[in-house]
């Protein structure tokens, strides 16, 4: 009973966010996977190069959504990104012979890694996972999937987050570097 006890929670909803930090989410957001996808779409259209992977969506949530999170500070979004891709390719390089157990250890590990670095960043398992289920496109990058997309989106994002979160005058971001 005390195991499901643990299951009710221990404190009431935080309360509503206000109207100006919704406007600024959104414009952050916008901004910032619009640049992203701008780029993919029209620079590298053509090429067998991807800049857009689903895990940047939840990478803006957090950098404009909940910038004061100790999960979306610089160290852990390039960070978490970068490590979670090595960690993929890693994986899907070593058992992409059975693509289900590739996947678990991908986000396994790239969980474990991120902790023992402190650049815990949830979207990292996202960019983990597609390392091991994207399309042959993917998969051809290699290690060079760290670089691009998920070096180089995350660099844009970090830059479109250091440019909006601080425009307001009661907000600033990061909260630190390193």
């Amino acid at each position: 009973m005390k195991y499901i006890e643990k299951m009710r929670g221990k404190t009431k909803s935080p309360p509503m966010t206000g109207l100006s930090d919704v406007i600024w989410s959104w414009i952050g957001g916008f901004i910032g996977i619009g640049a992203v996808a701008y780029l993919n779409y029209n620079l590298l259209a053509g090429r067998n190069l991807v800049l857009i992977v689903g895990s940047f969506g939840a990478s803006a949530v957090l950098l404009y959504g909940a910038a004061r999170s100790p999960l979306a500070q610089p160290r852990n979004l390039v960070g978490g990104h970068l490590i979670s891709a090595v960690v993929g390719v890693a994986s899907y390089q070593v058992l992409h012979t059975h693509i289900w157990l590739a996947a678990a250890v991908a986000v396994a590990s790239a969980i474990a890694a991120m902790h023992l670095t402190k650049t815990l960043h949830p979207p990292g398992g996202a960019t983990a996972l597609i390392a091991v289920i994207g399309d042959k496109t993917v998969h051809s990058l290699g290690y060079f999937y760290a670089v691009m997309p998920i070096g180089a989106g995350a660099v844009i994002l970090l830059i479109v987050a250091l440019l909006v979160n601080n425009i307001p005058n009661d907000k600033h971001y990061p909260e630190y570097w390193f």
